[in-house]
């Protein structure tokens, strides 16, 4: 990479894609790589900046991962957050102690705004505080900086090493003034000058999948979501008609989706693709016939996907590429690298051992959604594709709890159909990051028509977020839910319950499995 950038080490935390998310905000490219990158190859990247992130371990755990103390004798500026700063403290002769009193959530902090990193930031702030253990005493050569009631050292610094560190979370929403404080590090302390916009990006992208591709024939996962419509028009602006898009209808998509998806992107759509539909939803519905474990739903549908792929490329001939719409954050909740798996992404860990293709192309994979829709438009895709709102991979595979049958997805497709034209019709769907109806394997007594059933429960979904990465349960109002509850139970057969998610993320992930 040319431009400037900033590497964060992941020390095994959730926040950690979130961390470079806000630094990319700040206009400069950003990575994630393992704790325990060797500092070789981080004098070859040549970051302005390094991260520490969090981790749920203590520095004193005999697995704990630590780094060398090398690293602070690179000149390059470190911000050490939450694990990260009692690493710093711990390495560098300060004292990490089980905290008195543990500090989750929001929490008041006293602030020494005359530093660089605290620049326009309120004296008393609110930040979020997740940590057991705390710095009991900041190194000899280190100024404290922030304080709060029970934490001595909710910050500190050594501004001559051009070192920082803070106990709190910068990077999530519910630290109030936290992305200032991030940009303080980035622009003032590493002195980053922002060089890192989407038009460059799909320029080199571009450039760099015609490279690789050379003469060879590609084929596209077309999902006709935002993810892999964005990578099917990169890839045709790339090379043309050596591009197959492939559009598998597995049965497990919203109600009269395949159709849409066709008539964008087929012969009569606005896109100079190959495009090939294969209705394939008997035998996905045939894979996953009594399988209720969610990874192991996510990873059948995963493979035979691929296989899908295989069986058309071989009707096309020699294909060398497989192109997928993978997105950053389906490489981090899969487990890569060193953070905790949260779940098995179809397009990156359901990936069978041998795949019938030369190479995986994933062009969209260091992106986040919003990043990948700021693509979109710079590729000139129309605003409706741009803002369509997410749809997984394993589509209702993972909204319906439980086996996945045929009868369970003309529920779950009606219902969420219901649901989300209601919500349009109301006015409410601006804001929303994603909205969406799921089935549960819950069965309950119920009365309609004077008659007893023994039905199922549907349970309604809707957030708010910006990165997918954290994401607040939507307030929707109680009249368009009561309206959306009615209208299931009356019109849809087979259920008779209507519930309503209000579980933010974290805890609960957006998806139900």
């Amino acid at each position: 990479m040319s431009q400037e950038m900033v590497i964060v080490l992941d020390f095994g935390g959730q926040y950690n894609q979130l961390i470079a998310r806000r630094v990319r905000e700040c206009n400069v490219y950003c990575e994630v790589h393992p704790y325990n990158l060797s500092l070789d190859k981080i004098k070859e990247m040549n970051p302005k900046g390094i991260i520490f992130t969090g981790g749920p371990n203590s520095v004193y755990a005999p697995e704990s991962p630590i780094c060398s103390k090398e690293i602070f004798e690179m000149g390059i500026p470190i911000l050490g957050i939450c694990y990260g700063s009692q690493l710093m403290a711990y390495l560098l002769g300060g004292k990490v102690a089980t905290a008195p009193v543990s500090e989750y959530g929001k929490t008041e902090v006293t602030i020494d705004t005359t530093r660089e990193m605290f620049k326009n930031v309120n004296q008393k702030t609110i930040c979020w505080m997740s940590h057991t253990d705390y710095i009991a005493e900041a190194p000899a050569d280190f100024t404290v900086t922030a304080i709060t009631p029970v934490c001595p050292v909710a910050a500190m610094e050594n501004k001559e090493r051009k070192l920082y560190a803070v106990q709190f979370h910068p990077e999530v929403m519910h630290t109030v003034e936290g992305m200032k404080m991030l940009q303080n590090f980035v622009m003032d302390v590493c002195g980053c000058s922002g060089d890192w916009k989407m038009d460059s990006f799909v320029e080199k992208t571009i450039e760099e999948i015609r490279e690789k591709v050379g003469k060879g024939k590609v084929l596209c996962a077309l999902s006709g979501g935002v993810d892999s419509s964005v990578a099917a028009v990169l890839l045709a602006k790339a090379v043309g008609k050596q591009l197959t898009c492939v559009f598998v209808d597995h049965g497990l998509l919203r109600k009269n989706e395949g159709d849409e998806v066709e008539a964008v992107f087929g012969p009569e759509g606005p896109y100079d693709l190959n495009f090939i539909r294969v209705n394939a939803q008997e035998r996905f519905y045939s894979k996953l016939a009594g399988v209720t474990e969610p990874e192991a739903k996510r990873k059948i549908i995963g493979e035979e996907f691929i296989r899908v792929f295989e069986d058309e490329a071989k009707k096309i001939g020699a294909v060398d590429f497989l192109v997928q719409g993978t997105i950053y954050p389906d490489v981090i909740e899969s487990g890569l690298g060193k953070s905790a798996t949260i779940k098995s992404h179809h397009n990156v860990g359901g990936l069978p051992d041998c795949v019938d293709f030369k190479e995986i192309v994933e062009p969209l994979r260091l992106l986040f959604k919003d990043e990948v829709r700021k693509a979109g438009r710079e590729l000139g895709i129309p605003e409706y594709l741009v803002n369509r709102q997410p749809f997984p991979g394993p589509g209702l595979g993972i909204r319906i709890i439980g086996e996945v049958t045929a009868e369970k997805v003309r529920i779950v497709q009606e219902a969420d159909y219901i649901y989300r034209e209601e919500i349009a019709n109301a006015g409410v769907d601006t804001g929303l990051g994603q909205y969406f109806a799921a089935l549960t394997n819950m069965r309950s007594v119920g009365v309609m028509g004077d008659e007893r059933t023994y039905d199922y429960a549907v349970a309604l979904r809707a957030v708010c977020t910006s990165d997918f990465m954290t994401a607040d349960c939507a307030q929707i109002p109680w009249e368009v839910l009561s309206k959306v509850a009615n209208r299931i139970v009356n019109e849809v057969k087979g259920v008779n319950r209507v519930l309503y998610d209000c579980t933010s993320k974290p805890p609960a992930t957006i998806e139900f499995e």
